[in-house]
């Protein structure tokens, strides 16, 4: 067996018995904000999973996000029962609204891809992995550039938290609908 399959084990092991590694990580990720850059990945082993490589243009920063719905503002003079709703889910998953703060916050860097590192009561952690665009290594790689040249990735959905957000999962019955976009074809909008 490889490392990482070790690595990966040992991460599986902490998250299923909510070891105190994983705790006084996460109470001590709670008290610094809400973006950080890191030096290298928390999880390793995840990490080359979805493309990490350890070379110079490549950053991995860690996001927290709120837990549950957005609230909305209550209305003044009344509404009716049917509207009444103020707490609604996010179309979007956590992960990707991870993503998209991550990718605002480093404007010359585009994502690549994002994973699960932990949560708490109130927040849940995301590890987002970004490649700078300027950057020589970068620019030169075969795989990295073409990832590079289009922008706005996580904006669009083209990551894998997007892509399974936007329920691009498979392929034929059950899937048809949501292509091109779950919004064109549920709005009566042909696409050519």
């Amino acid at each position: 067996m490889g490392a990482y399959k070790y690595i990966k084990e040992s991460f599986q092991k902490g998250y299923a018995e909510r070891s105190d590694l994983l705790r006084s990580r996460v109470s001590a990720w709670r008290k610094e904000g809400t973006i950080v850059r890191l030096s290298g990945p928390t999880n390793l082993a995840r990490a080359h999973e979805l493309g990490y490589r350890a070379k110079p243009g490549v950053i991995i920063a860690r996001v927290k996000t709120s837990k549950g719905m957005s609230k909305r503002v209550k209305p003044r003079g009344g509404r009716k029962p049917s509207k009444a709703g103020r707490f609604f889910s996010y179309t979007k998953s956590l992960q990707s609204v991870a993503e998209d703060r991550a990718s605002r916050r480093y404007m010359n860097a585009e994502v690549l891809n994002s994973y699960y590192i932990g949560e708490d009561g109130k927040y849940k952690f995301f590890e987002v992995m970004l490649l700078d665009r300027a950057h020589p290594a970068i620019a030169n790689d075969p795989i990295y550039s073409g990832i590079v040249r289009s922008k706005g990735r996580s904006f669009r959905g083209l990551t894998s938290s997007g892509i399974k957000h936007r329920g691009m999962g498979g392929k034929g019955k059950g899937f048809a609908n949501n292509r091109p976009s779950f919004r064109s074809t549920h709005r009566g909008v042909k696409v050519i």
